[in-house]
Formats: C-alpha cells, structure tokens, sequence
C-alpha cells in the first residue's frame, strides 16, 4: 500500500512539474515565478553544500536556472523537476569549483603561502534567523562546511535537504551503496566536530526565504526580459 502511494505522489508531481514546464514553454511568468519559488531554497543548499559561500551561491543558481529555462524543452520527466534541476546546480557550482581551484594551483606558483581554496564564510546579516539559534547553526554550517567534498555533497542532500537515498545518487550519478557509505562517514566526521548528536536543527540551517529569495527570483526574471 505504501509503495502504491508513492507512485502515486510521484505520478502528481511529475504532472505538476509538466504543467509549469509546459506555461514556462509559452512564456508564462507566473509559471516561471512558481519554479523558483518552490525551489529556490533546494537549490541554493545544494549549491552552497558545494561552493560554501552564500554570495557564490545564489549566482551559481541564478545561471543555473537561466541554463535550466534556456533548455525547458529538454525536460522529459525521467526525473522529477526538482531532481533535473538539482543536477544543473551541482554541474555548474562543480564546474565553479574546478575553475577556482586551477586559479588557486597558478596562484601557488607565484605566493608563497597560498592555499588551493579559500572558502570564507559569509557574515552577512539574516534578518530571517532567530538570534537565540544563529551560533549553534553557524557551528553547524562551519562543521559541515569544514567536511570533504564527497562527503559534504551527500550530507547536504540526504539530511539537510531529506532526498531519498535513490535520488541522492541519481543527483551525484553514484550507486546507493555509495550513498549510504559517504552519509555514514559525513555524520561520524560532523558528530567527532561538533562532539554531540545532530539533531532537527540542522532543518533550519542555510535558509533561503523572504528577501534573498525574492531578491533571486526577481534577478532571474529580469534577465528572462519579463518587467516587475
């Protein structure tokens, strides 16, 4: 019974996600606005799960999704919306990362004490993150900031973002198996951090809602050509 459920479910967003494909196709705004709303904070964790910078993530998901709308009518529903449009954030800030670490490797030559790559962490007011929580989840940011990439991509999704573990590894094209090892390895190295149990907090962690989604998805718009 279980499994029939989730087939179904799976079966109502996938026409859902063909419905705003198909409004996006004939430049419907609002099916544009509805898009990035309803991921936007999705992708900005995943993007940030990678690059570790607020500011590098929001334009690694501005461009994606200029990518992603460029090619709408290369959706066909092999994966839901949200699954297709995750695997172009983690392609473009993968590729941001590739790109800043051959910076970084000529940087090398030249001075003396540079590092490959620097990810400093933003300290940008949040207007939206309650003062009582905001240490304990820069704690957690900074722990999970501080885990290795093939870890830090797993984490992300499978427990910060709840995907399941089936599409976790369609995301990062590895087998479940690799999955559940790395998530496995993510939580020992954060627990040996933060020297407690990982709790529901880290829901809250990385917030993107009101104005830096709006600021986002107005950005986006604009460069899409509709006005305010």
């Amino acid at each position: 019974m279980a499994a029939i459920s989730t087939n179904k479910s799976t079966l109502a967003d996938q026409s859902g996600d063909f419905d705003l494909v198909r409004r996006a196709l004939t430049r419907d705004a609002s099916a544009f606005r509805t898009i990035m709303q309803a991921h936007n904070r999705r992708l900005f964790r995943i993007a940030r799960g990678v690059v570790r910078n607020d500011s590098e993530a929001e334009d690694i998901v501005q461009e994606a999704y200029l990518s992603a709308f460029a090619h709408l009518d290369t959706f066909r529903g092999d994966s839901t919306l949200a699954t297709w449009l995750s695997r172009i954030v983690i392609n473009e800030a993968l590729g941001r990362l590739r790109k800043q670490r051959r910076a970084s490797v000529v940087a090398a030559t030249f001075v003396q004490d540079a590092k490959i790559i620097q990810f400093p962490l933003s300290t940008n007011d949040d207007p939206e993150r309650a003062m009582a929580q905001r240490q304990m989840l820069q704690l957690i940011e900074r722990a999970t900031d501080n885990l290795p990439d093939l870890y830090r991509t797993v984490f992300i999704a499978r427990v910060i973002e709840g995907m399941s573990i089936e599409e976790t590894a369609d995301l990062l094209a590895i087998r479940p198996e690799t999955v559940k090892t790395r998530l496995h390895r993510a939580r020992h190295l954060l627990r040996k951090q933060l020297d407690e149990q990982i709790g529901p907090v880290l829901l809250d962690a990385f917030p993107f809602a009101g104005r830096r989604c709006e600021r986002l998805t107005a950005a986006v718009m604009q460069r899409l050509g509709f006005p305010e």
